[in-house]
């Protein structure tokens, strides 16, 4: 049974810092890819970063790029999110995710295998 557990989530007031991690467990994971989605009361849950196996490629939302970075220790099966500059519209359920079948990256939630149960994040004004 694959568990991912989020934590780091938390209030913070705007332009403040955030740092999500995401550890993985039941299996061990090989040349998967990772990412981190996010869902707002009243909206559709949408993408928000994604790294490959061996972190040398990421990719990001619009909104998020230049203050999000996601980062991986796979020998902890660990991912992470540094969130920098926080806007109230950033306030969501984060939800990280695997991809256990493809090591590239993917932004579409079904593209993805394995999920946690989310960690909210509020950001005030």
């Amino acid at each position: 049974q694959v568990q991912l557990v989020e934590s780091g989530g938390g209030l913070v007031q705007a332009g403040g810092s955030l740092r999500l991690s995401c550890a993985a467990s039941g299996r061990t994971f090989s040349r998967v890819s990772r990412g981190w989605f996010r869902q707002a009361p009243g909206k559709e849950r949408e993408f928000v970063a994604a790294i490959t196996w061996g972190g040398d490629s990421t990719y990001y939302a619009d909104s998020v790029k230049g203050r999000f970075t996601i980062s991986r220790d796979n020998a902890k099966n660990t991912v992470y999110l540094q969130m920098n500059s926080l806007k109230p519209e950033d306030t969501a359920v984060y939800y990280c995710a695997v991809r256990a079948r493809s090591s590239w990256i993917a932004i579409r939630g079904y593209e993805y295998d394995y999920w946690g149960q989310g960690t909210q994040v509020t950001v005030s004004s």
